[in-house]
């Protein structure tokens, strides 16, 4: 029983490095994606921002706050609601929406990749 802990406390197998490679990019990927949603978040409140007639510290302000709804819940419903909430007044719909944020977030994804 000595022998068994010994060999697990102190010998690394190369099973044990795969699965530390394997949990390392896991978290990476999971900062990427995290990275690139927040970006995506900013860039469509930017986009609504301007739908809105927002500009300059208004439209940075609005895009914050976009970026913040994302944290009420699970998934992509509480940042539609929020700027769907804003945008249906001018006429803009869920479809739109979903549509940009597909689009952004391609736009995000290369940004990210770019910078590194």
């Amino acid at each position: 029983m000595q022998t068994i802990l010994s060999i697990e406390g102190g010998m690394t197998t190369t099973f044990d490095k795969r699965e530390e490679g394997f949990e390392k990019k896991f978290a990476h990927d999971e900062e990427l994606r995290f990275k690139a949603m927040a970006r995506r978040n900013k860039l469509l409140g930017l986009w609504a921002a301007g739908i809105l007639g927002k500009s300059g510290a208004d439209a940075e302000a609005y895009a914050k706050e976009v970026v913040l709804a994302d944290f009420e819940e699970a998934g992509d419903n509480d940042v539609v609601r929020k700027v769907l909430k804003d945008l249906e007044p001018k006429g803009i719909s869920e479809q739109q929406v979903r549509a940009q944020m597909t689009e952004l977030l391609a736009a995000a994804i290369e940004q990210i990749k770019k910078s590194g």
